[in-house]
């Protein structure tokens, strides 16, 4: 059976984040509604954007951080071809990830 996308809990996810007004409120909030894993996950993502928009390589970026290199492959292919997502937010947060 393939998993169908509840296009209307996603909306409502959406909604729920928009809400969002602090980095405490989202750690409460990413912490409540993810696994552990999943946060990893979506930690690990977000931590390699910067080496990846830096063109640094693969292998270095697995070196310096310790996300698969498939991970790492993933994120650099959405930064290329997603919907610009990564790029918005990079942008937003600037140097506030030093």
């Amino acid at each position: 059976m393939k998993h169908s996308i509840n296009k209307k809990a996603l909306k409502q996810l959406y909604q729920a984040f928009s809400q969002i007004r602090s980095p405490e409120e989202a750690e409460e909030f990413l912490q409540d509604i993810c696994t552990p894993n999943e946060l990893q996950a979506m930690a690990d993502r977000w931590f390699v954007v910067k080496p990846i928009k830096d063109e640094m390589p693969y292998r270095d970026i697995y070196e310096l951080t310790g996300v698969s290199v498939t991970t790492i492959g993933r994120v650099a292919r959405v930064i290329r071809t997603g919907r610009g997502g990564y790029d918005t937010i990079f942008k937003r947060v600037g140097d506030k990830n030093e």
